[in-house]
């Protein structure tokens, strides 16, 4: 029988916690998988598996920590998901409303004949016919309008007939909900979904405009994102409460159309298993899925949820869960097993930066933005000085800390940078990670030559700034490729 859960657990906690033992996992099938992503250099951030509603495995790579919220990207969808859901339950929205009808100040002149037909169905599911991700091109169409630029959009495709993965379709939905309920996505959202569940740590990237991105920009901790899946997983039910329809959790987490190879993408066999309503169906149950690796992965055969953050390849994850951990649930083993992967999960972390503290040495360099994308503006001053066994490291026209075999913490902008750094001969080289994103900045200073270069490990789809990245919240128009 499930547990039943109506307020947070201790602590702070949302959802229990058990032993791999008691619930069918045995530790050393997680062991395999933390070997596996080890050996194959999959940069995760945090691990949290579900099994039978307690937490069971837990751990975050320091810097990475429990509490804090985490970057979805497009995670974020299948929140917007929720709302359209709930919209619907309400009597506000159907599934056959127009896009036209629901937002008609928006309807451009030039709209082509398909673009009146556009419905919820076809933005949920993402087959509006486009040919392409419309974003990028919506947005350049109409800079201070992206439904009015979606909607004057050629089609290569009838709609319903073919699916296009397509960020503006959450754009729009996002809209659509706010118009019909006359509430602020996040304000709906908060008091429907992350209030009753018992979720207070909530971030909203937002476009210039102040409106939440939709299909992105959603922040929240692993452990929230679990408690999601868990949501899921009883379809829509918390403690005592139906928080989510039933009936549109089993819709929008069902296949609603095929998915095909997209050429130049890092495609995997979970890409191709077809797509729901914001929710992308697996070889084994379906998905939450963000870029750079941010996962919601609900297996309801297996009464399983696992919660990943990280920066890795979109299958990197997904196929050592079902190579290593799928195959040995409800196996017997040791409980000095779980002991070791207990101690295991405590112990995880990125490697700081190798090298010595040199005290007393300082550098001052000129920084040469040569690489594209680069992080920091060309020609501003870096400064490297020692401070308290690490050191402060001046960007420009703000100041970041630098820890030596340790990380340390600061927000000089709103938002918090935590950094490890070291000398390795005469260049000094720091990691300053965006902790509330997969992404870090690679510094290196060369204190001979006095020139400086700054790269990004993975370039955020927002753009290229670490000025941007580090501002609460941010605000910006995406800058998608």
């Amino acid at each position: 029988m499930r547990p039943r859960y109506g307020a947070r657990m201790p602590s702070g906690r949302l959802l229990p916690r058990s032993t791999p033992i008691a619930s069918g996992v045995p530790s050393r099938a997680v062991s395999a998988l933390l070997d596996q992503l080890e050996a194959r250099s999959v940069p995760c951030h945090s691990l949290m598996i579900v099994r039978h509603g307690h937490v069971i495995a837990e751990g975050w790579w320091a810097p990475y920590s429990a509490e804090r919220p985490h970057l979805l990207y497009s995670l974020t969808k299948s929140f917007t998901s929720v709302a359209v859901g709930l919209a619907i339950t309400d009597g506000l929205l159907s599934l056959d409303d127009r896009v036209v009808d629901v937002l008609a100040e928006h309807v451009p002149a030039d709209i082509p004949e398909q673009g009146l037909r556009l419905t919820v169905h076809h933005l949920l599911s993402m087959t509006t016919g486009h040919a392409t991700d419309t974003l990028e091109e919506a947005w350049r169409l109409q800079p201070d309008d992206l439904v009015r630029g979606f909607l004057r959009l050629p089609f290569a495709h009838a709609e319903g007939t073919r699916h296009t993965y397509d960020n503006s379709t959450g754009f729009v939905l996002a809209r659509m909900v706010e118009r019909v309920t006359g509430r602020d996505l996040r304000d709906l959202l908060d008091e429907r979904l992350f209030a009753p569940m018992g979720i207070d740590l909530v971030e909203w990237d937002q476009v210039a405009s102040g409106a939440s991105f939709g299909f992105h920009g959603l922040h929240l901790t692993t452990e929230a994102v679990a408690a999601f899946g868990e949501l899921l997983l009883r379809e829509g039910r918390w403690g005592d409460r139906q928080i989510v329809p039933q009936e549109w959790v089993k819709l929008a987490t069902s296949q609603h159309i095929e998915t095909f190879e997209v050429e130049g993408s890092p495609e995997n066999e979970d890409s191709l298993c077809g797509y729901g309503y914001q929710f992308w169906m697996s070889r084994h149950g379906y998905r939450g899925h963000g870029a750079y690796g941010q996962r919601c992965i609900v297996v309801p055969s297996h009464d399983l949820v696992v919660a990943v953050t990280g920066e890795t390849e979109p299958g990197a994850v997904l196929d050592l869960l079902w190579d290593y951990l799928l195959p040995a649930l409800d196996e017997v083993e040791s409980a000095r097993d779980d002991e070791a992967l207990a101690e295991r999960l405590r112990s995880l972390s990125l490697e700081p930066v190798r090298g010595t503290a040199d005290p007393g040495r300082s550098a001052v360099a000129i920084h040469e933005a040569t690489a594209r994308n680069a992080p920091l503006p060309d020609g501003i001053t870096v400064a490297v000085r020692p401070v308290d066994g690490g050191w402060r490291v001046r960007l420009g026209s703000f100041d970041v800390e630098v820890g030596h075999r340790t990380w340390r913490e600061s927000s000089p902008l709103g938002r918090p940078v935590v950094a490890t750094g070291a000398w390795q001969g005469d260049t000094f080289v720091a990691d300053l990670y965006v902790i509330t994103t997969p992404h870090h900045v690679r510094l290196v200073v060369d204190a001979g030559g006095g020139a400086a270069a700054a790269t990004w490990s993975t370039v955020p789809l927002t753009g290229p700034r670490l000025d941007l990245h580090l501002r609460s919240p941010l605000r910006t128009r995406p800058d998608v490729a």
